[in-house]
C-alpha cells in the first residue's frame, strides 16, 4: 500500500505541453548459465542506408533477454563459412538483408540457421525463413518481430520483444512543482510516447487485455479519478470520479469490467465496475483498507492486498461464493500481487526486515522465494510479462527511481535507466497481435 495509498491525498492540476522524453536504456546486470550460443551477422544493406540497423537491434533484444550468448559485429560476416560459427561455439547464426524496394519501403530477409545439424562440414539447417515488405518507420517493429521468433524457436516460449511498457515520469528542478508523464515505450525503452502530462500526480496505469487502452489514476479536479485513455489516437474517458478515493484500476480478462478501490462510504473497498452500463457490484465489505485488486486469468477470482490481519497481506476472492482466503505469511508486508499467465503462481511486493523486495509465491504448494535482493534499496510495483518469463518492477539506482526487470526464476536481471527524470509505477503490456 506504501506510495499507493498515501499517494491518493496529494494535490492537482493539468498540463498539456510536451515533455521531456524519458528514454529508457536496457544494461543486463545479470544473464542465465548456459545461455544459447548465437551468431547475429550483420544484414547486408543495399545502396540506401535505412535508419535502423535491424541485425543490431535483434542482436541487443537477444542479449539481453539474458538468455543469448550473441556473436556480433566484428566477431562475424556474412562471408564467414559454417564452420567458423561452430568453432566459436555458436549453434545458430541469424543471417538477412535489408534492401529498398521504393516507396519508402523495405524488403526484410531472414534466416535462423542450426549450424549442429548438418549433414555436411559446410551445411546449416535453416529453421526459420522470413521475408516482410514495411515502410521505413516500421523497421524497429519488424527486427523485434524476428527477435520474438528466434526466442520462440530456440527457447520454446513466445517473446516479448514486441510488447509495450507503460510508466510515470517524474521530472524535478530547483524552485519548480514536479511534473508526471504517462508514458509508452517499446519493451526495450526506445520509442517513448507521451499520453499524459501534469503537475499532479498520476499512477497506477493498467493495459487492457487487448493493449489498446490503459486505465490510470490522474489527481486533476482537485482529487483522485480514474481515466481510460486509447493508446493509439489519446482520446480518453472519465471512468469514476465518487467523492473520496478512487484508485488502483485493474481490468477483467475479457475487457468489460474493471475493478477498482473507492472509499466512497467509508473505508477503502474494491468494487468492479460495468464498463458499458458504469453499473457497480462490491466485492470487499469490511472497516479494513482493501486495495490492490488483481483478477484471475479465468476471471473467477480477485486477489487483493488487505490489512484486515493487522498487516498488509496478499488475499483471493472466489467471485462465484464469495468466499475471502488468507494467500500469504511470509513477511509482514506483502502487497501490489498478480497472477502469472499460467495461473500457478503470483508475483507481489514483500517485506522482510525492512527490506522491500520483489518476490513470487507457487499456489499449489506455498512455497515463497524472493526473486530481488535490495540491500537496503526500496523496490516496488511488480508487474509481469505476458509470457510469465520476466518482471518488470522499479527500483532506486545510484539515488533514482528506475525500472528494472528479473526472470520469474531470478536467473536474468536487466536494468533500465532514464536518460532524464525518474520513472515508476511500471506496466507490461499484453501481447499486441
Amino acid at each position: 500500500m506504501r506510495k499507493l495509498i498515501t499517494m491518493l491525498f496529494l494535490g492537482w492540476g493539468l498540463i498539456l505541453s510536451n515533455p521531456v522524453f524519458a528514454y529508457l536504456s536496457m544494461e543486463l546486470t545479470r544473464g542465465v548459465a548456459g545461455a544459447v550460443p548465437i551468431a547475429v551477422v550483420p544484414f547486408s544493406v543495399g545502396s540506401a542506408t535505412p535508419s535502423q540497423n535491424v541485425s543490431d537491434i535483434i542482436a541487443n533484444d537477444l542479449k539481453n533477454s539474458g538468455r543469448f550468448k550473441v556473436y556480433g559485429g566484428n566477431a562475424v560476416s556474412k562471408d564467414m563459412p559454417t564452420s567458423y560459427y561452430r568453432s566459436i561455439g555458436a549453434d545458430s547464426v541469424v543471417q538477412g538483408a535489408v534492401r529498398e524496394v521504393g516507396g519508402g519501403r523495405y524488403e526484410i530477409s531472414f534466416k535462423l540457421l542450426d549450424t549442429v545439424k548438418g549433414k555436411e562440414e559446410g551445411d546449416a539447417t535453416p529453421l526459420v525463413t522470413k521475408q516482410y515488405v514495411v515502410p521505413e518507420n516500421e523497421l524497429r517493429a519488424v527486427a523485434h518481430h524476428i527477435s520474438d521468433l528466434i526466442y520462440r524457436q530456440m527457447i520454446g516460449v513466445r517473446g516479448v520483444f514486441s510488447t509495450k511498457l507503460a510508466y510515470i515520469v517524474v521530472q524535478r528542478s530547483a524552485g519548480e512543482a514536479a511534473r508526471y508523464t504517462l508514458e509508452v515505450a517499446d519493451a526495450d525503452g526506445y520509442n517513448p510516447k507521451p499520453l499524459l502530462t501534469s503537475n499532479d500526480p498520476i499512477m497506477s496505469p493498467a493495459w487492457s487485455p487487448n493493449g489498446k487502452q490503459i486505465a490510470y489514476v490522474s489527481f486533476e479536479n482537485k482529487h483522485s479519478s480514474i481515466y481510460v485513455e486509447d493508446v493509439a489516437t489519446g482520446s480518453r474517458r472519465l471512468i469514476s470520479d465518487f467523492r473520496g478515493i478512487n484508485g488502483a484500476p485493474a481490468w477483467s480478462p475479457d475487457g468489460r469490467k474493471l475493478a477498482l478501490v473507492l472509499s466512497k462510504d467509508g473505508s477503502p473497498n474494491i468494487y468492479m465496475m460495468n464498463l458499458a452500463t458504469k453499473q457497480l457490484t462490491q466485492a470487499t465489505h469490511d472497516w479494513s483498507i482493501n486495495t490492490e485488486p488483481s483478477w484471475s486469468r479465468d476471471g473467477r477470482y480477485l486477489i487483493f492486498t488487505s490489512n484486515r490481519s493487522g498487516g498488509p497481506q496478499i488475499y483471493q476472492k472466489n467471485l462465484a461464493t464469495g468466499a475471502i482466503t488468507r494467500l500469504t505469511y511470509d513477511g509482514n508486508y506483502n502487497a501490489r500481487a498478480s497472477f502469472t499467465p499460467d495461473g500457478n503462481h503470483i508475483v507481489m511486493l514483500n517485506q522482510e526486515s525492512k527490506l522491500f523486495n520483489i518476490g513470487i509465491l507457487d499456489l499449489d504448494t506455498s512455497t515463497f522465494r524472493v526473486l530481488t535482493n535490495s540491500s537496503g534499496t526500496d523496490n516496488e510495483s511488480p508487474s509481469i510479462a505476458p509470457n510469465g518469463s520476466m518482471v518488470l518492477y522499479g527500483t532506486l539506482y545510484s539515488g533514482r527511481s528506475v525500472l528494472s526487470m528479473i526472470a520469474s526464476d531470478g536467473s536474468v536481471q536487466v536494468r533500465l535507466p532514464a536518460r532524464d527524470g525518474e520513472v515508476q509505477d511500471p506496466a507490461w503490456s499484453p501481447y499486441l497481435s
